[in-house]
């Protein structure tokens, strides 16, 4: 993306999970990609200082534990982390998720299509975006 930085995918469905990685291998995207299962999992990942913050979080709405608008509420309002841009990747079609993802600060919001040529290039969408954004180190 804009950095060497990891990203950070928080998808509790593995199939979604490999599907990532793969359109990300096939547009070239070299960054490491950290898989959490849940919102609680990555807080537990970017809370953590021994990790590299990512340069960009690729967040799922629908998940256990602690779901993608949660995580959005607890991110937002630490002052390091709100800094980290969000983008939803979710079949979540509902209008309170948009509404309530962007009330919460994501820098995005894409419906995961399931056509792997059209998700492919909901991909390639962020990383153009993400490659020319300027953001602050």
């Amino acid at each position: 993306m804009s950095s060497n930085k990891p990203i950070l995918l928080v998808e509790d469905d593995i199939v979604d999970q490999m599907t990532v990685k793969r359109a990300l291998k096939e547009i070239h995207v070299t960054n490491r990609l950290i898989i959490a299962n849940n919102g609680e999992e990555a807080l537990f990942y970017l809370q953590n200082d021994t990790y590299e913050k990512p340069t960009l979080v690729l967040l799922d709405i629908n998940m256990p534990k602690m779901n993608g608008i949660e995580f959005l509420k607890v991110v937002k309002e630490d002052d390091i982390l709100k800094k980290i841009p969000v983008i939803v990747l979710s079949s979540s079609k509902e209008d309170s998720d948009r509404i309530d993802s962007f009330d919460l600060g994501v820098a995005g919001y894409m419906v995961k299509p399931v056509d792997y040529k059209k998700f492919v290039d909901v991909i390639r969408t962020i990383h153009i975006y993400w490659k020319l954004s300027e953001m602050p180190e």
